[in-house]
This record gives structure tokens, C-alpha cells and sequence, in this order.
């Protein structure tokens, strides 16, 4: 099928990129239906409204930058949408880039979507360490840091 995006115009995708999303996003609750598209750069896709051309969300992979991230989700959500064990989802989390090219991502409510039948929800995760703002790229230098610190030999 055929659909205009945001990012790339009017593009063919596959029917296997299509995700649903019954209950919408957060401030988005009508729109259901997004495909998911590689970005330009990796890490990061897009989730592309399927019926607002507008409506496009930068999404990355929590786990990433946050090797510590876990998801404290409601039995009810993940039964919702078919998911039976966690290898059977696929988590992202939205990113927000601001004026000044700061990349942020929202771990407190995350994509959950059902790798197999491509129909996912978003949580909102109690948990106070997961906030709406998490910057990216200083949490993945904290990441390497302390990675490195692991690595380093002791005297």
C-alpha cells in the first residue's frame, strides 16, 4: 500500500509494517492506525499515521541507552494486546527533539506493541525513575561510563 508521510513523502510500505493502535496515543486517542518505518538515522524509526499525513512520532528502542530500563506494566495491558511473554513484544519509546537539537525520550509511557500480531498500547509506567523527559545522549554516555568503569582493571 501506498501512503504519504511526513518525512519522506508518498512512500510503499508493507502490510507487515502496519501497527494498531485500538486505544491511540496519549493526546492522539482517535488515530489508530501508524506503519513503522526505518529512519535515516539508526537507532531511530518513525510511527507514521496512516490517516494524518502530519502525524509522524520519532520512536527508539529504551534499552538502547538505558540497558537498566524495566517495564513495571499493568497484567491487563499486555493481555489487552495478545502479549503472553516479553519475547513477544517490542518496546520504543517516544523521542522529542527540541529547538536547540536536544534529543529526548519518555520512558514513563512506553510503546508496547505485540511483535506478532502488530497491535500495541502505550503504558504509563508508576515507577519514579522513568520520567517523560530522558535525555538520550547523556544517558548513553552514562551507560558507556559506567560500562567502562566495570572494564577497568583495579590496582
Amino acid at each position: 500500500m501506498k501512503i504519504q508521510t511526513k518525512a519522506y513523502g508518498l512512500v510503499e510500505v508493507d502490510e507487515r509494517q502496519r501497527v494498531t493502535f485500538p486505544s491511540g496515543l496519549f493526546g492522539f486517542e482517535s488515530i489508530k492506525d501508524y506503519v513503522l518505518l526505518d529512519a535515516d538515522k539508526q537507532p531511530f524509526y518513525w510511527l507514521q499515521s496512516v490517516e494524518v499525513e502530519q502525524i509522524a512520532f520519532i520512536i527508539i528502542n529504551p534499552f538502547l541507552f538505558r540497558p537498566d530500563y524495566e517495564l513495571d506494566i499493568d497484567d491487563d495491558l499486555v493481555r489487552d494486546i495478545g502479549i503472553e511473554s516479553p519475547e513477544k513484544a517490542l518496546i520504543f519509546s517516544i523521542v522529542t527533539i527540541s529547538e536547540n537539537g536536544a534529543m529526548s525520550a519518555n520512558l514513563q509511557g512506553p510503546l508496547i506493541i505485540n511483535r506478532d500480531t502488530r497491535v500495541g498500547k502505550q503504558g504509563v509506567l508508576g515507577d519514579p525513575r522513568w520520567k517523560t523527559k530522558h535525555d538520550i545522549l547523556e544517558e548513553l554516555k552514562q551507560t558507556e561510563r559506567a560500562a567502562s568503569e566495570r572494564k577497568a582493571p583495579s590496582c
